[in-house]
């Protein structure tokens, strides 16, 4: 097999979905990545900014069910968290497959993170580790936090502007803001406006932190564009109210495999201190939380070099005692 640079559509239960897969050695572990949202796709910023991790993996992006380059055709009755989770699962029977695998690696930030610990409790057999950044814990609490958090900010800083935003939206009720969608698109960008998505100023805005790249990336076409456009509003409304009353302790406690957290602990979109009760609740073989301490919801942009090197190590540790045992990674 060449070189591989590829951007392609697989069926991955009823529907063509998108995939980027790069590798500058067939040889090196398979990286998926498992985007936030749902229905945000980040396949620019992965393969944009962090393409040096090609050193060590070869690295997969996915537009999910409904989202990108994975929109066209979609049923809304489709979009769910267990089609989702049997979509990754065969999409990384797929990837095993195509690379002579016996594992694989998975990666998921933030509602990825979600998908990522449904995905590694119901299907453990064909991945090696786990690794969640933004990890969402409890979609209830997961709100109730970050509305205060935003709410006191802008008291602090007699912010009456987004004081009244966030009291027209009102708090959340398990999990939901007044108005849906919109209420929440309002909560989160006064969060990010007081640092609670990051503390890097320069990403105060939803517009500039991601639409933007998007446009500018060129790793889209037209029509994946007026798919992020399209798909990130149907599948947010669609599923938030099941995902708000998500409870991971509850729901995935228990792990087949390693399980490992970076989590930034200036995080307030899905909030740092829900994390560390619930990694001392889970079980897995071997469970690892490390904490960024200059980093909000993603580690990964906020401290680059740092996050990746403890991937690099972590997962290559791993992938070094499946190979003592003939597994192929």
């Amino acid at each position: 097999m060449d070189i591989i640079d590829k951007k392609m559509k697989i069926l991955l239960g009823d529907l063509m979905q998108k995939i980027h897969i790069r590798t500058l050695d067939e040889a090196k572990p398979v990286l998926l990545f498992l985007h936030g949202g749902p229905g945000v796709v980040n396949r620019h910023n992965i393969m944009k900014s962090h393409s040096d991790l090609l050193d060590t993996f070869t690295i997969v992006c996915w537009d999910q069910r409904g989202s990108g380059g994975s929109y066209k055709g979609v049923d809304k009755r489709s979009l769910t968290l267990t089609r989702m989770t049997d979509d990754a699962a065969e999409l990384v029977e797929w990837l095993c497959t195509y690379f002579k695998k016996d594992k694989i690696f998975v990666i998921g930030g933030s509602w990825g993170s979600v998908l990522g610990s449904f995905l590694v409790h119901r299907y453990p057999d064909k991945i090696a580790a786990y690794v969640g950044f933004g990890q969402v814990v409890d979609g209830t609490k997961n709100e109730e936090i970050s509305y205060n958090f935003a709410l006191e900010k802008a008291k602090e800083a007699n912010d009456t502007e987004s004081i009244e935003i966030l009291m027209s939206v009102g708090p959340p009720i398990a999990g939901v803001y007044t108005n849906g969608l919109d209420g929440l698109m309002k909560q989160r960008k006064v969060m990010m406006k007081y640092g609670g998505y990051s503390p890097d100023s320069k990403k105060d805005s939803i517009f500039k932190s991601m639409v933007i790249p998007i446009l500018l990336s060129g790793e889209y076409t037209i029509s994946d564009i007026l798919g992020i456009l399209k798909g990130y509003r149907l599948v947010l409304s669609t599923m938030w109210n099941d995902i708000a009353g998500i409870d991971l302790a509850k729901e995935t406690g228990r792990f087949e495999l390693p399980y490992y957290i970076f989590d930034g602990r200036l995080d307030y979109n899905t909030p740092a201190s829900l994390v560390e009760e619930y990694f001392s609740i889970i079980e897995a073989p071997i469970k690892e939380l490390i904490w960024f301490e200059q980093s909000g919801h993603n580690p990964m942009n906020d401290e680059p070099l740092l996050f990746k090197k403890y991937l690099r190590e972590k997962l290559t540790a791993i992938a070094a005692e499946e190979r003592k045992t003939g597994v192929s990674i």
